[in-house]
Parts: structure tokens; C-alpha cells; sequence
């Protein structure tokens, strides 16, 4: 028996084993409710609703604080003997490297393949309303974290679903917070495994296979396989063993210039075509209020938008928490602030910049796809790039290697965060899950599994409807935090010192007002 038969076989009985799982589940997080002629997901509407609920109660904080968020990182208000391990601008650079990847390239193709242009409009407006709910969710995260004897921190639902409801409801709030942080920790482990590892090293895989030498290169054979896993694993492990401010120090270089390459690669697109700039711009506003040939109208693009920011960018999902909470300050809501930028950067801008590309480039390969030709999404994105940069798919296909090899780093901490809450913080609990998440790593290189990263889909968006419950509750938790740092900003740009009262979360120039 060879062993791509092996393979194939493994393959096989994984998926007749939990297809049946994974399409019950999915059926119930992704449940749809028919919406002016189409499905919208309330797994969707409950992400984009609590970015309109934050928004309003924080007063459009993504637009007034815009500036201050850009100044935090650049490190204007950072103090000497904060507790953490890396730096706002590594704590970003490391969050964002989890949410930009692979969705950002092919799952905007798709969506602008079914929604048409106006979709990105939709996607604008969902990347802008969860920048609130991010300031939200990594507030608390740098609010509750642990910090332990070594100098390193754990933060994430784990720790602020517990700590705090226990802080604001009592006995009742910590049983509730306790059961939605062992449900949270599961949910993050299952979805790091196969969805932030497995699926991340397969996709790199084909890519890789299928530019460099096709189904009869070395590439694509079970060595080629083996070995690309192989080194995948070596260089994840190395940077896994030095912990988040390994994986800081490698993100803070990696996504800067990764998102720099993609960004001046679609430039160089529009450029190229200026000319077509004023009419793509005014398809996608049209196509936003009256799209031709999509299902369900000004819905079904609206959707189709919505539900790639809101995939994109995890932002409610509870995840991008746990990498902020590293982070040196003494003023949770100051990350917060920090974190605001990440869907920025994931939706709005990467995001923003292929859905332009491809409609201005207009390849064909998008317009087989929109009459509903089964075409991947990477497959339209390097097409849109191949009009004017033929060379560009091998460049794509190490931007793809990138994304990916970042993803994993970034999920490989959430994991070793879930799994250590569940199974004890221990040398050799810590060397177990490492040793576990290198595996994996190439057994994507080998197995698809699909059956099984469907169900990491359900897990995480699973998630979500833990963790906003705990944001909706935890709210006025964050607007004291809020108020404290701004507190302490003023008193800064004034020259003064603003400590905080531990007790109280009031600053000394607060309560000298």
C-alpha cells in the first residue's frame, strides 16, 4: 500500500466519521434566517449587532480615538516597570498576524464573486463597527490577566469571563464565568488545532505544490509533502519554545512587510489601471444599494459583506485578546485602543485593497465565478494580479507561505493559553502541546481533514456567543477603564502624573478634580 493511499484512506474515514458531526453542528452555529430574498446567518448578525451596540455606548470611539490609538503605538505613552512582555506595537503586530491570512486573499474573492462589487461596501462598514467590540474585548483581556512569577502573562475569555463576572456578579457571576471559560478554552484548542494549524499548512501546501513544479513536480509526491511539513514544524517549534515575545519579535518584522508587499502589489494594479479607478468605485456603491444579479438584492450583498469582515477579522470572537494581554502597560483600556486598529488593518484596508484589485483588474476568472463557476478564491486573486504583474503568482504564492506561517505562530500562543488552562501550567504540559501543534503541523502537509476544520469553524463562531455575553455584562467595566486612562493621558500631555488607584481604577488627578 503506497502511502498516499494511506493518506487518502485516513482522509476518508476521518471524514465519514465526523461529516455527519460536523454538519449537525454547523446547521445549528450557522443557522439562517431567510432576509429579503436570501440567508443571513445569525451568527453574523450577532457579531455585527454587538459592534453596533459598542459603538454607540462608547460614543464612535473608533473615529475619536483613531489618533490616540496611533500614538499608543507608537510608544508615546508607554511607562518604565509595566508589568507584560512585549510592547503595543508587537502585541498588535501579533494579533494582527492571526486574523490576516488566507481570508484575506481568497475569502474577499469569493465575496465579491457572490455579492459583487457592493459587497465590499458591506465589508467596510462591518471592518469600521468592529473596531469597537476588539477595544472592548481586549480591554477586559488586559484587565484580568494573570501575571505569573516567571514575568509572562496569560489573558483571554479564560481568565476575564471568570474573573470578571466573579468581580461584578459574586457567586453567581463565577460559577456562570467559570463554565463559559472552560467551554471558551475548548473551543480555542479545537479551532487552533485544525483551523489555525492543520488548515493553514495545507493550503501553504498547495500553493506551494501547484506553483513550483505542478502535480508531477517533487513538491506535490508524499516526500515533497513530508518534507515541507517537516520544516514548517522545525521553524514553528523554534519560535514557539521562546514564547510570545519570540512570536512578537517575529510578527513585529513578518506582518509589517507582508501587509507592505500585498498592499503595493494591488497599487501597482490600480495604478496601472487609473482609469478605471472612478467607475470600480462607483460600481461598489452602486452595487451596495442596487446590485445586479446577486441573490437577495442590497441584502444578499449586504451579507455576503458583512460575513467576510466579520470571518476576517474575529473581532467579538475572543481570540486576538489573548496576544494583546502580553502587552506592557499598566492601562488595560490603552490596548484596548491598540486593538481598535486590527480590524482596521484586516478589513478595511488588506481586505479592501484585493476586493479593488480584482474588480478593476476584471479578470475573467471573476467573471466565470459570478456566473457561478466553481473557481477558487486564490485562483481569482493571483489572475487580477497576473494582469499586470505576470510574475506576481510566484510572489503570491510566498505571501500565501507567509500569511500561513504567521497564522500558525499566532495560534500555536492561543492554544498553548486554552491548553494550559485546562490541563495545569507545567514544563511538561507546555513541551506536550508543542510537541502536539508540531505534529500537526505536518500532518497538514498530508491530510485535509475537512470534515474536521468545518467543525473548528463551528467552534470559534461558537465562541462568539460566549464571549459577547461576557462583553455585554462586562461593559461598564470598560468605560471606568476608559475613563481612567484618558485621565491619565490628559494628565501626561499636562506634564503631571495620574497614578491609578488599584482599588478604585480612579487616577490621583481624577479625584483631585
Amino acid at each position: 500500500m503506497s502511502f498516499d493511499s494511506i493518506t487518502t484512506s485516513i482522509d476518508d474515514a476521518v471524514s465519514d466519521f465526523f461529516d455527519p458531526v460536523a454538519t449537525a453542528v454547523g446547521d445549528i452555529v450557522f443557522y439562517t434566517v431567510p432576509v429579503g430574498g436570501t440567508d443571513l446567518p445569525l451568527i453574523v448578525a450577532w457579531l455585527v449587532v454587538a459592534g453596533l451596540v459598542f459603538t454607540g455606548w462608547f460614543g464612535l470611539i473608533q473615529a475619536r480615538k483613531l489618533k490616540l490609538a496611533l500614538e499608543i503605538v507608537r510608544g508615546k505613552y508607554d511607562e518604565d516597570g509595566s508589568p507584560g512582555e512585549v510592547n503595543h506595537f508587537q502585541a498588535l503586530t501579533a494579533a494582527v498576524s492571526g486574523t490576516v491570512g488566507l481570508g484575506n486573499i481568497a475569502g474577499v474573492a469569493v465575496a465579491v464573486s457572490i455579492g459583487g462589487p457592493g459587497a465590499t461596501f458591506w465589508m467596510i462598514l462591518c471592518g469600521l463597527l468592529g473596531m469597537a467590540t476588539k477595544f472592548v474585548e481586549v480591554t477586559l483581556g488586559v484587565k484580568y490577566r494573570e501575571e505569573h512569577p516567571d514575568g509572562t502573562v496569560s489573558g483571554g475569555p479564560m481568565h476575564y469571563l471568570p474573573k470578571g463576572l466573579a468581580e461584578r456578579f459574586g457567586g453567581g457571576g463565577a460559577r456562570l464565568g467559570k463554565v463559559l471559560a472552560v467551554l471558551a478554552s475548548i473551543m480555542i484548542l479545537f479551532f487552533g488545532l485544525f483551523g489555525g494549524n492543520l488548515f493553514q499548512t495545507n493550503q501553504s501546501y498547495a500553493q506551494i505544490s501547484s506553483t513550483f513544479g505542478g502535480e508531477d513536480g517533487f513538491m506535490a509526491s508524499s516526500a515533497g509533502a513530508v518534507l515541507f511539513g517537516l520544516v514548517v514544524a522545525v521553524l514553528v517549534g523554534l519560535v514557539l519554545l521562546g514564547g510570545i515575545r519570540s512570536i512578537a519579535s517575529v510578527t513585529s518584522r513578518l506582518v509589517p512587510a507582508m501587509a507592505i508587499m500585498y498592499v503595493l502589489a494591488c497599487l501597482t494594479v490600480i495604478l496601472v489601471n487609473i482609469t478605471a479607478v472612478p467607475d470600480a468605485i462607483v460600481s461598489v456603491v452602486d452595487g451596495a444599494f442596487d446590485p445586479e444579479g446577486v441573490a437577495g438584492g442590497v441584502i444578499g450583498a449586504l451579507i455576503v459583506g458583512f460575513q467576510r469582515a466579520a470571518f476576517s477579522n474575529e473581532a467579538g470572537i475572543g481570540s486576538a485578546p489573548i496576544a494583546h494581554s502580553a502587552v506592557k502597560t499598566k492601562h488595560p483600556a490603552s490596548e484596548g485602543l491598540v486593538a481598535l486598529l486590527e480590524p482596521f488593518i484586516d478589513t478595511v484596508v488588506v481586505c479592501t485593497m484585493t476586493a479593488l484589485t480584482i474588480v478593476i483588474a476584471n479578470p475573467a476568472s471573476w467573471g466565470e465565478a459570478r456566473q457561478g463557476e466553481s473557481i477558487g478564491g486564490v485562483t481569482i486573486t493571483s489572475d487580477a494580479f497576473a494582469t499586470v504583474l505576470p510574475w506576481f503568482p510566484h510572489l503570491l504564492t510566498v505571501a500565501v507561505l507567509l500569511f500561513a506561517f504567521s497564522t500558525i505562530l499566532t495560534w500555536g500562543y492561543y492554544g498553548l493559553k486554552a491548553w494550559t488552562y485546562l490541563f495545569g501550567r507545567s514544563r511538561t504540559s507546555e513541551t506536550v502541546f508543542k510537541s502536539v501543534w508540531s505534529l500537526f503541523v505536518v500532518a497538514g502537509a498530508l491530510l485535509s481533514l475537512d470534515s474536521l476544520i468545518s467543525l473548528a469553524d463551528s467552534a470559534l463562531f461558537l465562541l462568539a456567543v460566549f464571549n459577547i455575553v461576557g462583553l455585554y455584562l462586562l461593559a461598564p467595566v470598560v468605560k471606568r477603564e476608559l475613563n481612567s486612562f484618558l485621565e491619565f493621558v490628559r494628565a501626561r500631555r499636562e506634564g503631571k502624573t495620574a497614578d491609578t488607584d488599584p482599588g478604585t481604577g480612579e487616577t490621583e488627578t481624577a479625584k483631585a478634580l
